[in-house]
């Protein structure tokens, strides 16, 4: 198993890679959310250049603000930086498109956006539709070393539902994911990437088709609980932000939420509906994957971080990261609390990736 750091883009806090890159962790996927946190690509940039193992990337970049060969020329021109050692993962941005308050890109754009991207980095002459016409496009120059197309980039699809992995096997070189801790949830992960990949007509090995989740850690010491105020600080914004996403979720397409969010649903539905509709996108997403407001810590109760996060002493994550590795996932990218993330990657590092 690998250990990666999802990383909330702040330009001046690119040593938190190096960082993570001298703990031993292998990939640092750098957030992309226009409305939050720094631009990505800048933070990788820096990161490039105070580095030297370390994989770097999107974590995921979003179609939608970015048009293709936008985002196609600005991750050829990190991987000039750090030839052979960087990626690229794109998303619908379940984020940061609705934190502008517009829906996620549609799966048939997405698409588009995604062979468009492979094929630039290719060095092929592509389709691209923009602005409601379509023409042919391929970078130029790439000889003079404005960009580097020559190490390929690999491009990772994220995808929370079955189509998305199914389109992650059709077009990507791996997927990212965001699955709870049970590992029976890679079994389901498997079946739609498989079935994409022969629609396409591609062989796909699980041994070379990497596969990511997001996810965090609730690393308990001896005698601690998962309601401890330490333990609280670390996942809570990653608990908080999967309520986050799941309201947006209900918020668009209907129905009920998971049952695991049953105790703590109408508490904070009441709190976002008090917020007028044409601004309540904003606060949705308040303190997203960073920081927890004050009247949603309520929300943080061991039943829900033990069905959002990866729990327990460091005996019983590293069997349950086990499970999870024998259903074929390859990566854990973690994602500590802003104020906590330095501690954290430091205790993880010495109680559970040195003695995997």
């Amino acid at each position: 198993m690998d250990f990666g750091v999802c990383v909330a883009s702040k330009i001046d806090d690119v040593g938190y890679i190096r960082f993570a890159e001298n703990l031993g962790y292998s990939h640092a996927w750098v957030a992309d959310s226009q409305m939050i946190w720094s631009d990505c690509y800048a933070v990788l940039a820096l990161a490039a250049q105070q580095t030297e193992r370390i994989r770097l990337g999107t974590g995921v970049s979003v179609a939608g603000p970015r048009s293709a060969p936008v985002i196609a020329h600005s991750i050829a021109t990190i991987n000039r930086l750090a030839p052979g050692r960087t990626f690229l993962g794109m998303g619908t941005g379940n984020t940061a498109m609705r934190i502008m308050g517009h829906r996620p890109l549609r799966l048939g754009e997405f698409a588009q956006d995604l062979r468009t991207i492979r094929g630039l980095l290719d060095g092929e002459l592509v389709d691209f539709e923009w602005r409601g016409e379509r023409t042919k496009v391929q970078f130029q120059m790439p000889e003079l070393g404005f960009l580097d197309l020559e190490h390929r980039v690999p491009m990772y699809v994220s995808a929370f539902g079955p189509k998305t992995m199914e389109l992650a096997g059709e077009v990507g070189d791996g997927i990212v994911l965001s699955i709870p801790p049970d590992a029976a949830a890679m079994d389901r992960v498997w079946a739609q990437v498989e079935r994409g990949a022969q629609k396409a007509g591609r062989d796909l090995d699980r041994k070379h088709y990497p596969s990511c989740s997001l996810t965090m850690v609730a690393l308990c010491r001896p005698g601690e609980t998962l309601d401890s105020e330490r333990v609280r600080r670390e996942v809570g914004p990653m608990v908080v932000s999967s309520i986050h996403y799941v309201y947006d979720r209900v918020r668009q397409l209907g129905g009920n939420p998971p049952g695991r969010f049953g105790n703590v649903w109408d508490r904070y539905c009441a709190m976002v509906e008090a917020v007028p509709e044409e601004i309540r996108h904003n606060r949705i997403h308040a303190g997203h994957c960073t920081y927890v407001l004050p009247e949603e810590e309520e929300l943080i109760t061991p039943e829900l971080i033990r069905e959002v996060c990866i729990a327990g002493s460091p005996d019983e994550v590293i069997d349950q990261i086990r499970s999870l590795e024998a259903r074929g996932l390859e990566q854990l990218m973690l994602l500590p609390s802003l104020d906590t993330q330095y501690g954290f990657l430091q205790d993880f590092a010495t109680h559970v990736m040195d003695k995997m």
